[in-house]
């Protein structure tokens, strides 16, 4: 799989660039399923956040809004109950799985509980575009700074990547350059500290940073 690992989503032109090397034609072109899983673990994430994002409204501009030729939703707390028959093929079938925010915890639990964690190395030329938690559950670990699920055993995520990512870098007074390296100190492993015009992209194993923005590699 092609990981494209944002903080903000596909933000600016450098970004988009790579989408469209990643996908090896335009995003007019592609056809996309949006997965809000993640939001549902997170406190201030819900219903209006997720209709935002499947109606690809302007607030989503730079994911689901990009302007793809079809947009389907895959929501994986369902995909246990309807079987692999029917679900497999609609994620083979897609270029792109747009995986929005939220809690990465919650959203590592549902990808290996749906089977869809398990298909990913399947899946060599399909786009992975991660927003937030949807980037940092390829990660090892996110630290506890992140976990909001209360179900939650542990920080440990996927571990396709073998660094953590720190998003939203300035965005936020909680998530400045300080408060990353204190989060990154706890960690151990090498790490990305991210803005909204950041991406880091991973092909064929290598990573590599995309940004008009701000980063930091930590650790």
């Amino acid at each position: 799989m092609k990981l494209l690992l944002t903080s903000g989503g596909v933000t600016n032109p450098s970004i988009h660039a790579a989408l469209e090397r990643l996908l090896g034609k335009p995003v007019g072109e592609c056809n996309a399923l949006v997965v809000p899983t993640a939001q549902w673990g997170h406190p201030m994430c819900g219903p209006a956040s997720v209709r935002g994002l499947v109606a690809a409204e302007p607030t989503w501009q730079h994911l689901s809004g990009l302007g793809w030729a079809s947009l389907g939703v895959l929501e994986l707390t369902a995909l246990p109950t309807i079987g692999p028959q029917r679900w497999v093929p609609w994620v083979r079938e897609a270029d792109v799985l747009l995986v929005d925010g939220g809690d990465a915890t919650y959203l590592c639990h549902w990808m290996r509980e749906s089977g869809l964690a398990d298909l990913l190395p399947s899946l060599p030329e399909t786009v992975w575009v991660g927003v937030s938690a949807g980037s940092m559950v390829m990660t090892p670990r996110i630290g506890d700074y992140f976990v909001e699920w209360p179900s939650a055993p542990d920080d440990r995520t996927l571990g396709v990547v073998d660094f953590s990512i720190f998003p939203h870098l300035d965005l936020f007074p909680t998530n400045t350059l300080e408060h990353a390296e204190r989060w990154a100190a706890d960690l151990g492993i090498p790490a990305y500290a991210i803005d909204e015009q950041t991406a880091i992209q991973v092909l064929d194993g290598s990573a590599e940073v995309i940004s008009e923005g701000q980063w930091t590699k930590l650790g």
